[in-house]
């Protein structure tokens, strides 16, 4: 009987915690869509895990993201290579203030 207390209680705390953090909420909101639907879909699953990924990026969206990020990226690096060439160049006309001056 204390075995079957403990594992109540673990399930209870369980519970809580996925009620404090929203799942069950969220798990429930999906299933009621799912019961409204005028037309189920043929797979009930994929329907749920589509639900619960909408808040996520389209993968479309995400492929564009990731190649603009790539472009960028590249621009980046031209532009820190043509930061460092003028730099070098200008310390050919302007040398360091802390150098002094040439004797």
């Amino acid at each position: 009987m204390s075995h079957y207390r403990v594992a109540e209680s673990k399930r209870e705390e369980f519970r809580r915690y996925l009620e404090k953090s929203g799942v069950l909420d969220t798990i429930t909101s999906v299933l009621v869509q799912l019961y409204e639907e005028n037309d189920k879909p043929d797979n009930a699953l994929d329907f749920i895990k589509a639900q619960l990924n909408g808040a996520g990026p389209d993968p479309v969206d995400s492929e564009a993201l990731r190649m603009e990020l790539a472009d960028l990226q590249q621009k980046c690096n031209l532009l820190m290579g043509e930061n460092k060439e003028l730099r070098n160049r200008l310390m050919q006309y302007e040398p360091l203030p802390d150098a002094g001056p040439a004797k």
